[in-house]
């Protein structure tokens, strides 16, 4: 697959920045969305412009997924650069914020660096990483660039990037104004209940230790500290209806929240099919949880989507629980997921991209993503809305190759992504020559 200067794409249903549907065609030179219109005009002999015809798909913005863990440097098993953003590729995803757990920890600027220089050479979609709060490396979180933020486990995390004490907390809250991301579940009951439930193999009893009201703890005292330093705060992977409802009533402009859509669409009753394929941080809950966590997305109480891709081998989640390892891979599904909920009316294709796109460049400071119209990067994805294919395990790019949705019919599947202006993938075929930029983020946005 050899990349052109220019793309017309031709005949697609455009989602525009309004949520509108244009029929109508797109113009991309270099990088860059030059022309959205009914008919864009087009000079047949311009050999350097290649001509898409994507009649009867949707043309929507590259998903921007602000939650992964890619797990390079240091646990290459699982996943890497490479192979996960393949997986991106596939899945309509053009952007990605990876996490600090990793092997070093991403804790300062040489750990960082190293980050963005393996992905210079390895991701073939755009890419930006957290820096990680340790307790211990302050200055660090003040400095590091770039970065979409700080990342502070609360809880659900061992060594040095679990800071549960609340004293460290807002040493961290009280220092800067770069935003800070918070696993939201309080240790000290998670470690209560480990002692409570001590012995027990079955990996449902992990929804009961790491409970709706750890989770809550958490997110409140979160809430507290950002509201005392009116600290942007951003509380990730939102699981209860506990967390969404306190939300509604005590959530300033300056805080955001997301939600999985595991925690939308999978319940306590997937541990009885896909057993520690289920096991995750934080965990599944109850359907009433994911009745209340849809309705809080919808009004806006919950911002946007994350995947909170998190890979581990089958032979990894094959040991008996507590010793199965919490986590699942999500890039490859979630765009055709939301979509499919939205052909089945629990929300519509504008919601959709508003989430897993506009919101999150908003909302991070990106600039000049997640929207179709001049200006804007050519960060984009065909969509087929008019096809439903299974998730199968042995079409999957993550190196894990599996997933807690294996078996799901599911539309919206991509046909094509195009990342600053390059096809990635088109029709199962992936052009690994492509690379992504280094994500910015605007202070002044």
């Amino acid at each position: 697959m050899s990349n052109p200067s220019g793309l017309l794409i031709r005949q697609a249903t455009i989602v525009l920045p309004d949520g509108e549907f244009l029929l109508g065609d797109v113009k991309v030179r270099g990088s860059q969305i030059v022309e959205v219109g009914a008919e864009v005009s087009f000079d047949p002999s311009d050999t350097d412009t290649l001509e898409i015809n994507a009649e009867g798909l949707t043309l929507l913005p590259g998903v921007i997924d602000p939650q992964v863990h890619f797990r390079e440097p240091g646990l290459e098993h699982k996943e890497d650069l490479f192979t996960a953003s393949c997986a991106c590729a596939k899945g309509g995803v053009t952007s990605f914020l990876e996490m600090p757990n990793t092997r070093p920890l991403t804790t300062n600027q040489a750990t960082l660096d190293d980050k963005l220089q393996r992905a210079s050479q390895k991701c073939l979609v755009n890419y930006g990483f957290f820096i990680g709060a340790t307790g211990e490396n302050v200055e660090d979180l003040l400095s590091v660039n770039p970065t979409p933020g700080i990342k502070i486990f609360m809880g659900s995390m061992k060594g040095a990037l679990l800071v549960s004490q609340e004293d460290i907390l807002e040493e961290i809250f009280a220092r800067g104004d770069r935003l800070i991301a918070v696993h939201a579940e309080d240790q000290a009951r998670i470690n209560q209940r480990r002692q409570e439930f001590a012995g027990i193999h079955d990996p449902a009893i992990h929804s009961q230790i790491q409970d709706n009201q750890a989770a809550l703890l958490a997110t409140q005292l979160a809430c507290k500290l950002s509201k005392k330093y009116q600290r942007r705060l951003h509380i990730l992977h939102l699981s209860t209806g506990d967390e969404a409802e306190y939300l509604r009533q005590e959530k300033p402009a300056w805080i955001t929240a997301e939600v999985t859509p595991q925690h939308l669409l999978l319940n306590t009753s997937a541990y009885e099919t896909i057993g520690t394929k289920a096991q995750m941080n934080p965990p599944l809950r109850s359907p009433e949880d994911n009745k209340i966590l849809w309705q809080a997305l919808r009004d806006g109480v919950i911002d946007f989507i994350a995947t909170d891709h998190a890979p581990h081998t089958l032979e990894e989640k094959a040991q008996e629980y507590p010793n199965s390892p919490s986590g699942m891979p999500g890039v490859e599904t979630s765009l055709p997921l939301m979509l499919t909920q939205a052909e089945q009316g629990h929300c519509n294709i504008a919601q959709v991209v508003n989430w897993m796109s506009a919101a999150v460049a908003k909302h991070y400071k990106i600039p000049n993503k997640g929207a179709i119209a001049p200006g804007y990067d050519a960060d984009l994805v065909l969509v087929d809305l008019n096809t439903y294919r299974p998730v199968l395990a042995e079409q999957l790019l993550s190196k894990c190759g599996w997933s807690p949705f294996e078996g799901w019919n599911l539309t919206g599947w991509p046909v094509m992504t195009v990342v600053g202006g390059q096809v990635v993938y088109d029709r199962g075929q992936l052009n690994t020559e492509v690379r992504g930029q280094a994500l910015r983020f605007d202070a002044g946005n």
